[in-house]
């Protein structure tokens, strides 16, 4: 008496299980992952060297170069830039990525050891964040794509 086998779960869309066809939509949502931390990014970049958005009320922005949020705002401006392009994206998320575990160990680790405490818990999330983008590069919705393929 052989062993019965269960038929695999299968949609009626060519016999792929659900998670085989969001699969295929995982290099874009790498780009737009990418776009959206670059954005964002970007945005406290932005805030650090001209103070748009404005800071809330008794909060200033750091000087340019004079301080680690300063010298970190360059790192977020331009960065960011980058990533949203999706320009020198390995090297660059490499780089975020290690701006942010020093931002992370250097400015909120001391405060506290639980990250909700401290507010590091975006810093630890884009350290990895970036980390995987060093890793799985910037998808296929990106110039580092386009330059590829005209190789």
């Amino acid at each position: 008496m052989g062993l019965s086998r269960e038929p695999a779960l299968e949609t009626p869309l060519r016999g792929k299980t659900t998670m085989q066809q969001l699969a295929k939509f995982a290099p874009q949502m790498l780009s737009i992952l990418r776009i959206v931390s670059g954005l964002i990014f970007f945005e406290h970049g932005l805030q650090k060297l001209v103070g748009f958005p404005p800071y809330p009320a008794g909060a200033s922005a750091p000087s340019i170069l004079s301080t680690m949020g300063g010298f970190g705002g360059l790192f977020e401006f331009f960065g960011g830039i980058l990533l949203i392009l999706g320009l020198f994206t390995r090297p660059v998320a490499f780089i975020l990525s290690g701006e942010m575990a020093v931002a992370y160990w250097w400015v909120h680790g001391p405060r506290n050891f639980f990250p909700v405490l401290n507010a590091g818990d975006a810093a630890i999330l884009y350290c990895f964040v970036f980390l995987y983008m060093f890793f799985a590069g910037g998808g296929p919705w990106s110039v580092d794509r386009v330059w590829r393929k005209a190789d």
